[in-house]
């Protein structure tokens, strides 16, 4: 039996959702196949790792001006291969003991932390048995992700692919796929019915989401729409920030609106189906899945670097609107709301794909 180690990371939720779709995916292309999901920044994976996540974390909360230049000193060409090396050995002990624990066939990885590893490892002559696919969970190129050693990329978008020629990687091994999401977004039923299934009014109805961390300003954000007069059917998805679900219920109690709270929930992709119009920040699985939906999006507060980068393509596109610093939350989501959103959602629409996670399949099963 061949066995695939699929390596992920729990820095927000996004690499993880990606993750488990190409992993759907290929079990159902490829039965026979072993597949091994491992969260690299775990603890129970190494206390480096999962300092470093905190690290990270507490970064973007304090710092985050700080992070923004971190991130872009590490996408220069020549610092961004030191600053990749320097990932690399770090990660690379907690990365050589899971590839002698499994002994795959081929690490598929949605994170660059673990793909460096593996690249390095490889590079080293160390177990280089193996295949290494990574899928780069973003819609922009940076230099953490790239590496000599890894056959098989996937991306999101055709000017990624372009940029990577440019760089000299070959043809053969870059694969345009979009970000994998879940099978389930198409058999949702439509918009009516799922409002009906969750229990919910029919209002305008605004979803609010802040990632698997609950980043975002959700509270602000319930603030300034307290101050629309119309009734709005307002869910929100707290994720695992537990104090923020609290207090939303707390707001829920007083507000005008329908407010609804979920903590982390399977319900997600519901809720989006069930909505009009989606707030969050601009995380790349998150986007990826409202394509699918053709679901509009009012972007805010994005992770400097990645998330900028993702605002900026899903607004080009048509698809969503960023709200940039200063500008009030309140206005934009009425005017939206008042006839902006049929035409967005066809926007979205044709962003969308559905088949990313068949398509990284069928390359990974015929890698294998």
């Amino acid at each position: 039996m061949k066995r695939v180690l699929i390596l992920s990371a729990s820095i927000g939720s996004g690499h993880i959702k990606a993750a488990e779709a190409a992993a759907e995916e290929l079990h159902r292309q490829q039965p026979g196949l072993e597949l091994i999901m491992v969260d690299f920044m775990s603890r129970e994976v190494s206390t480096v790792h999962w300092l470093l996540k905190k690290l990270y974390l507490l970064m973007l909360a304090l710092m985050p001006d700080f992070y923004d230049r971190c991130y872009k000193f590490a996408g220069g060409k020549q610092s961004g291969k030191l600053s990749n090396r320097a990932f690399a050995c770090v990660t690379l002990p907690a990365l050589r003991r899971l590839v002698r624990r499994y002994e795959p066939d081929m690490i598929f990885c949605t994170h660059p932390f673990p793909e460096g590893a593996a690249a390095l490892l490889k590079q080293h002559g160390h177990d280089g048995r193996w295949k290494l696919a990574a899928m780069m969970t973003d819609y922009s190129l940076h230099q953490i992700w790239l590496y000599q050693g890894v056959d098989a990329y996937f991306m999101a978008t055709e000017a990624m692919r372009e940029g990577m020629l440019a760089r000299g990687y070959e043809p053969g091994c870059l694969h345009v796929t979009g970000i994998p999401v879940s099978a389930g977004l198409l058999k949702l039923p439509d918009k009516a019915a799922q409002r009906r299934a969750l229990g919910l009014e029919e209002l305008p109805t605004v979803l609010l989401m802040g990632g698997g961390l609950g980043l975002g300003g959700i509270e602000h954000t319930l603030a300034e729409l307290e101050g629309l007069p119309g009734r709005l059917q307002l869910l929100v998805i707290a994720g695992r920030n537990e104090k923020l679900l609290a207090r939303v219920k707390e707001l829920a109690a007083c507000s005008h609106h329908m407010v609804k709270a979920w903590g982390y929930t399977d319900e997600a992709h519901a809720l989006m189906r069930a909505s009009d119009l989606l707030i969050t920040k601009p995380g790349a699985l998150t986007i990826s899945e409202a394509f699918v939906l053709g679901l509009p999006m009012l972007l805010h507060d994005p992770i400097p670097g990645p998330e900028t980068e993702n605002a900026v393509y899903a607004t080009k596109r048509g698809a969503a609107v960023w709200l940039h610093p200063g500008e009030r939350l309140a206005p934009a989501v009425a005017e939206l709301l008042a006839g902006h959103l049929s035409e967005m959602g066809a926007c979205a629409a044709a962003c969308a794909r559905p088949r990313a996670a068949a398509a990284v399949a069928e390359v990974l099963g015929k890698m294998i």
